[in-house]
């Protein structure tokens, strides 16, 4: 289904060259690589087998300010001097993330920089030659004059070019992403040359190894053109030629002690591991992927999951903590929960129906219609199953989805966490033991309408052994199609409360999902407050098929 048409820009004031766009004063919050719900954890697997059982290879994002001790200094420290980022875009550019112009996507990305850290301060300039305006100019100079990073996308006219070059010459770090190959890119005061003109980012000549391993971490992220790993390389390059990123520490390898701690603790796993070929071929997978990319970690996983790999995972990570990491739940955003149902206050009973939703009168509470991440909303045919269990108070909730493995073949995956109601109505608590590393997760129901044509559901959530915390949202529907235009609005503003842009959205490949492994526990119960009656009614004057 093609997306919705983006909400049109605010119209920017131009200068010189230059338009300037508003400076954001969000809240900060702890950066999330890319995770979802029903995910793995391939990245934590990936360190451990890039050990190749020795430490020759060590998966390391360098920072320049690490300490001999590995302490890391906080990036939000409130002695620390504010990270000034400058973001120039070509003027009308289109994105690859459904056409939404460079000039809101980098706007977004200054806003979600914000929730990592109020001192990272980035303002979004685009290069409009049309009008002069000498205060803006002056702006401009002034921004770039104690810049630290600047941040180029889409620029090719040739004026545009020249004036940049004229004007960024004492900034150190200096970032160029499909852009005229005349524009030069600086790291740490080095300058970077490409060899490769036709490439989107730089080549790799007459730098240190740690520049390189920059360099091929940010190239790799920006091509998958996606809104986290656009943020994720801007925090890369503050990491390693700026001041250290706190929450980019769980990218490193702690080598031989994490090497000490899996031979110790964990050896016939290991061993039963390399002599499984399943577990064997999902650790030589893992090796081969980037720890930041989520699509290859998640299918090698998911082409290969077995119990011997459970059990490596439970011992390594889970049991022994042998990489030492802590991650927790992010608190921001916050994301208030819908405060009525019907015309009526919300209660838990309530709340825990809607996630509940269509079961009964279909086979599953709800399909997903798309999420924030196209590392998992990839995946094919997404079903929802919530439910009450026959213990008293008890709640669950089952996802069911589609991969299809290396080999090419399309397999159902299915998960099962356990769900507690939140303090405040609307929120819960999420949990499940995945491949041997439990995931906690905050859920929050952000809105549905009275007749549950679709929902908007938030979680922010933390694999704690594992080093990784993260957020996100999943678009709900009964038949797995996107609302219609007349609650575009209200999906819009429910996206807004997440921080969310509708342009973010992956949608969900829905065509072709054969019997899916669906149906509960016998002796499960559905809803307790909305009837099954009134859903069937609901879904016929919506147009849900009759199940």
């Amino acid at each position: 289904m093609s997306s919705l048409e983006a909400p049109p820009l605010l119209k920017p004031q131009t200068c010189f060259g230059f338009s300037q766009a508003r400076r954001f004063t969000t809240s900060a919050t702890v950066f999330s690589l890319p995770f979802r719900h029903f995910r793995t954890l391939a990245s934590p697997l990936l360190t451990t087998s890039a050990l190749k059982l020795q430490t020759s290879r060590l998966t390391h994002i360098p920072a320049i300010l690490d300490s001999d001790s590995g302490a890391m200094a906080t990036s939000d420290h409130l002695s620390e001097p504010p990270v000034r980022i400058v973001a120039l875009v070509g003027h009308g550019t289109l994105s690859p993330l459904k056409s939404a112009p460079w000039q809101e996507v980098m706007l977004h990305t200054a806003k979600r920089l914000k929730w990592v850290d109020e001192g990272y301060e980035m303002i979004v300039f685009t290069d409009d030659l049309t009008q002069l305006d000498t205060e803006n100019c002056v702006n401009l100079k002034r921004e770039l004059s104690c810049a630290d990073i600047l941040v180029i996308v889409g620029v090719k006219n040739q004026e545009s070019v020249n004036w940049i070059q004229s004007n960024s010459g004492n900034i150190r770090n200096i970032i160029c992403f499909e852009s005229s190959p005349n524009l030069v890119n600086k790291l740490g005061g080095s300058y970077v040359e490409s060899q490769n003109k036709g490439r989107p980012f730089w080549g790799q000549t007459k730098i240190s190894n740690e520049t390189v391993e920059v360099v091929k971490t940010v190239s790799e992220a920006w091509e998958r053109h996606n809104s986290d790993d656009i943020r994720f390389c801007i925090l890369v390059i503050i990491n390693a030629f700026i001041r250290p990123v706190s929450i980019l520490k769980n990218l490193r390898s702690k080598g031989f002690s994490t090497l000490s701690c899996m031979v110790k603790n964990c050896g016939s796993q290991i061993l039963n591991c390399l002599l499984d070929p399943d577990c064997r071929k999902a650790l030589q997978c893992l090796n081969n992927c980037s720890p930041v990319d989520q699509v290859c970690n998640y299918r090698c996983i998911a082409s290969y999951e077995s119990p011997t790999l459970e059990a490596f995972s439970l011992c390594v990570l889970q049991k022994h903590n042998c990489l030492g990491l802590d991650a927790k739940i992010s608190e921001r955003p916050y994301v208030p929960p819908m405060s009525k149902f019907r015309g009526e206050e919300l209660c838990h009973e309530v709340a825990e129906d809607v996630f509940v939703g269509w079961l009964g009168g279909l086979d599953w509470s709800w399909r997903v219609v798309a999420g924030q991440n196209p590392a998992y909303d990839q995946f094919p045919c997404q079903y929802q199953l919530f439910y009450r269990g026959k213990a008293k108070g008890s709640f669950w909730y089952e996802p069911v989805f589609q991969v299809k493995t290396l080999e090419g073949k399309m397999v159902w995956r299915r998960r099962k966490y356990r769900v507690k109601r939140g303090k405040v109505v609307g929120t819960f608590y999420f949990s499940v033991l995945d491949n041997g590393v439990v995931s906690n997760e905050f859920w929050t129901i952000v809105d549905a309408p009275d007749d549950l044509s679709w929902g908007l559901f938030h979680y922010s959530g933390a694999a704690r052994v594992a080093g990784q915390s993260y957020t996100g949202a999943v678009l709900v529907s009964p038949d797995g199609a996107y609302p219609n235009e007349m609650e575009r609005k209200r999906l819009v503003s429910a996206l807004e409360k997440c921080g969310i842009e509708e342009w973010e959205l992956y949608t969900v490949d829905n065509c072709s999902c054969a019997d899916p492994p669906l149906g509960i526990p016998e002796g499960s119960n559905l809803h307790s407050v909305i009837q099954v009656k009134e859903m069937a009614q609901l879904g016929v004057q919506i147009g849900v098929p009759n199940v």
